[in-house]
């Protein structure tokens, strides 16, 4: 009954808040995740590259 009753709150609230916002604002906030999501993912890039070639030539701090 519980399980049943915050689905149904959960539906209400989703339903009020696509009402509550217009189309427009919506494929932009798309747009703006997307952007940073591309953003995360070339500097995770960057850095990745920096730290195999950092590897590779024999950085890390381990020295013997």
């Amino acid at each position: 009954m519980k399980a049943q009753l915050m689905r149904t709150l959960l539906y209400t609230w989703a339903f009020v808040f696509l009402l509550s916002m217009t189309s427009c604002e919506v494929i932009g906030d798309i747009f703006k995740a997307g952007v940073w999501a591309g953003v995360l993912l070339v500097v995770g890039g960057i850095v990745l590259v920096i730290w195999v070639i950092s590897r590779f030539f024999g950085g890390g701090g381990r020295r013997t």
